[in-house]
């Protein structure tokens, strides 16, 4: 969906020893495998089987880019299955759709209450316990995520054209409504992240053959604001000592950056691979958030002291392999591996390099030890171990435990 810099350079490094290469695919396979075994039986993927906050869970967003890396490793009907969940999730949601597009069309204001949530429980429903619930980037993602899944597996779309027309419906009316992003902070803001996940989604759902022309048109016309917009109020210059480059901002008006970012590059393609924009944003996101290979969030960031998310890590080295610097992107895998448990499970994040350890013990006394496996970590990997061509080697390697 993305018109990418380069082809991803695939040759491992020099220095990387066959045992390596043998764990960093045994670590994807334990991905792949983990994922799968805690696939919920109707498709859902939850967040997290066992962190107090995500337990019995499934978000859209999370879950779109775990699909992505279940789908790149080959698995069609895991996948498949995810997404004909959320198929089955927005379908029974067509007349609140409906009835919230209405309103939206008179004039009348929605309350945040009366949104689609952000997350769902495993049957579909939204769930009894209260969250930052309003949140549309999901939506968009899905889009992208099940497009790019019928493309490459060569699969008919129609088999989720009804999902596909309600999300694009939602999304049309109300892409450029403030709403919590990606972190389920600031609902008065417009995200630059969630913006660019609207832009992709209804990009690809628009161009996908997926929806009737006249849908089709109202999508494409949808993103192409949501990208005016954020060209327009969604960029920021950066400080004078780091070159002054424009940069996309966190939200409409602000001077920070944000690592979720970095997806308005690849893979939504809001701001394009190889542009001026595009370039100073990865840039930016590196200087201000790349510790040794680990991501931060944004420097703000205080939730379990504002540590190194892996799934940040994947998608920072997913730009750098598809703008052709393949040292970086090696640099990211191999510290998002070296951050796996001893049984190949990634975390949320870890608290090598806190921006705030002072807030660290507030979270652990609130919502328990961090979250462990991320179901996303661990699709993130895959993505990016995909991007550099390890998933080459899979079915090379027999089955069996991470060493």
């Amino acid at each position: 969906m993305t018109d990418f810099l380069v082809a991803p350079d695939r040759t491992p490094p020099a220095d990387l020893a066959p045992e390596e290469r043998a764990h960093l695919v045994a670590l994807a396979q334990h991905s792949h495998r983990l994922i799968t075994s805690l696939q919920d039986p109707g498709g859902a993927y939850p967040a997290s089987p066992t962190f107090s906050a995500y337990r019995g869970y499934a978000w859209l967003r999370d879950g779109s880019f775990t699909a992505e890396g279940v789908s790149r490793f080959g698995d069609v009907s895991s996948a498949s299955r995810f997404h004909d969940w959320v198929g089955g999730v927005l379908t029974s949601r067509a007349d609140d759709v409906r009835a919230l597009c209405a309103q939206r069309s008179s004039g009348e204001e929605v309350p945040p209450a009366r949104m689609l949530p952000t997350r769902f429980a495993f049957d579909g429903s939204n769930g009894s316990d209260e969250w930052w619930d309003f949140q549309t980037d999901g939506y968009g993602m899905w889009l992208w995520a099940v497009v790019v899944h019928a493309r490459r597996h060569q699969l008919p779309l129609e088999r989720w054209r009804e999902g596909m027309e309600i999300a694009a419906d939602y999304l049309t009316a109300f892409w450029d409504r403030p709403c919590y992003d990606w972190w389920e902070e600031h609902v008065e803001q417009r995200h630059v992240s969630t913006l660019g996940a609207i832009h992709a989604g209804l990009a690809a759902a628009a161009g996908s053959g997926g929806l009737d022309p006249e849908r089709a048109d109202r999508a494409a016309r949808a993103a192409d604001a949501a990208r005016e917009l954020v060209l327009a109020e969604g960029t920021t210059t950066g400080r004078a000592t780091d070159g002054g480059a424009t940069h996309l901002a966190k939200w409409m008006g602000s001077d920070a950056v944000d690592a979720s970012l970095a997806a308005c590059v690849v893979p939504f393609g809001l701001a394009a691979p190889g542009s001026p924009l595009a370039e100073a944003t990865v840039d930016a996101i590196a200087r201000d958030l790349d510790v040794d290979g680990g991501v931060h969030r944004f420097t703000a960031d205080v939730f379990y002291g504002g540590g190194q998310w892996l799934l940040l890590a994947c998608l920072l080295g997913w730009n750098r392999a598809a703008s052709g610097d393949h040292d970086g992107a090696w640099r990211n895998l191999r510290w998002v591996a070296a951050h796996a448990t001893p049984d190949g499970d990634l975390p949320e994040q870890v608290p090598d390099h806190l921006l705030h350890p002072e807030h660290r013990q507030e979270w652990l006394d609130r919502w328990g030890p961090v979250a462990t496996p991320l179901l996303w970590s661990h699709g993130m990997f895959l993505i990016l171990a995909d991007e550099l061509g390890l998933l080459d080697d899979v079915g090379l390697f027999e089955e069996g435990p991470v060493s």
